[in-house]
């Protein structure tokens, strides 16, 4: 890789990505409000494939403490029934013939530090996917230079401007967590 082909925007483009999945990994944590993301990770046994819920019915929230499911073939009820009491969410599904309701009940003290710790380590794993870029990156510039075909100066330079990048991209993981921690702990 030489430098025209490593830009500062591309690897910035990939810790944005990076900030981005850890945000929808975020998303599937439930807190004690009802959030159709919550189910982005259920897959339904339909059709002789795996799919996503999204992709066999509606998801909507009419309250803060349901989740409806509106199947688009009435057939599947039984399957996305059987997908979200198999998933980690821990919810009940409830079978009215036409749609299927989850309860989001109150979560306890304990659940709530439970999801606090989960998504630390979510948000580490995200830390960890920065912090392998720039490890490529610098890697990448160290070997430029190493072939001469950049000054010691514009190494250390670009290797200042990658650990800059690798900071604020940090900050932005810790704030997200920040705010979803402060989500989960609301009663």
């Amino acid at each position: 890789m030489k430098l025209t082909d490593m830009k500062l925007t591309d690897i910035e483009g990939h810790m944005t990505k990076t900030i981005e999945a850890t945000q929808r990994n975020f998303n599937t944590i439930r807190t004690g409000r009802a959030n159709a993301q919550l189910l982005d990770r259920v897959m339904v046994e339909c059709y002789g494939q795996e799919m996503p819920i999204k992709g066999v019915a509606n998801i909507s929230t009419p309250d803060a403490t349901t989740i409806l499911i509106q199947p688009y073939d009435k057939g599947n009820m039984g399957a996305i029934e059987k997908a979200i009491t198999l998933s980690d969410l821990g919810l009940t599904p409830n079978n009215d013939g036409s749609n299927i309701r989850l309860n989001i009940p109150a979560l306890t003290a304990e659940r709530r530090k439970e999801l606090v710790k989960q998504v630390g380590k979510l948000a580490e794993e995200g830390r960890v996917g920065i912090r392998n870029i720039r490890r490529d990156a610098i890697d990448t510039v160290r070997k430029q230079e190493k072939k001469h075909d950049l000054s010691e100066d514009e190494s250390r330079d670009m290797q200042e401007q990658i650990q800059k990048l690798t900071d604020k991209y940090n900050k932005e993981i810790d704030k997200i967590l920040a705010a979803k921690e402060k989500d989960i702990k609301t009663i």
